[in-house]
């Protein structure tokens, strides 16, 4: 059975903004991200864990967004994003993060000082939710992982945009750089 010491463990909250969730998700709704993410939020806290809220944005003119050239590339506003695009909804507004971070990639942990804040606090576990399973989700999962942190993605806490895609990142990526459950499963081990 799975057991999680609240003290070393943070919930990384990934991109659960009014811009991500104002995408078609699937096979999650907007609404049971939002619910579970909080309610890990509250439980975790409850018992003295570290609550992480991050949120993408970039700044005027989008000169901080990754500039790689790709076959898909990066599709964002003409004149800028929405004023509302990069804040959280109310129910993970109300959330109280221990720590917050603005990222301008898929990894919350490239680029930003998320590893040395964990890493203060004595974290050793990290649990992973949010938008979107295959990109942020999956890219903050396998950085986690390759930081040596104990991964866990909860599945039901987290969705995506396009048939399959979050099935695919759970069935096949994410297991092999964390341990997969749903969010009641990672309620338990924390009670345990």
């Amino acid at each position: 059975m799975l057991k999680l010491d609240p003290r070393s463990t943070a919930l990384i909250l990934i991109d659960v903004q009014n811009g991500t969730l104002g995408q078609p998700l699937t096979p999650n709704s907007r609404e049971m991200v939002i619910a579970n993410s909080a309610t890990l939020a509250t439980r975790l806290s409850q018992a003295g864990g570290t609550l992480v809220r991050v949120h993408v944005s970039f700044s005027d003119g989008y000169r901080d967004r990754p500039q790689g050239e790709t076959d898909v590339p990066m599709i964002l506003p003409e004149g800028g994003l929405p004023a509302d695009w990069s804040a959280f909804p109310a129910e993970i507004a109300a959330l109280k993060p221990d720590i917050q971070i603005t990222k301008r990639q898929w990894s919350a942990f490239f680029g930003t000082e998320l590893d040395l804040q964990l890493r203060r606090r004595g974290i050793r576990t990290v649990i992973i939710g949010g938008l979107m399973t295959n990109f942020g989700v999956e890219t903050t999962a396998r950085d986690a992982w390759q930081l040596n942190y104990a991964t866990l993605v909860a599945h039901d806490a987290a969705s995506s945009i396009g048939e399959g895609l979050h099935d695919f990142a759970v069935r096949n990526t994410l297991p092999r750089v964390a341990r997969v459950r749903s969010t009641a499963e990672i309620i338990a081990a924390l009670a345990a």
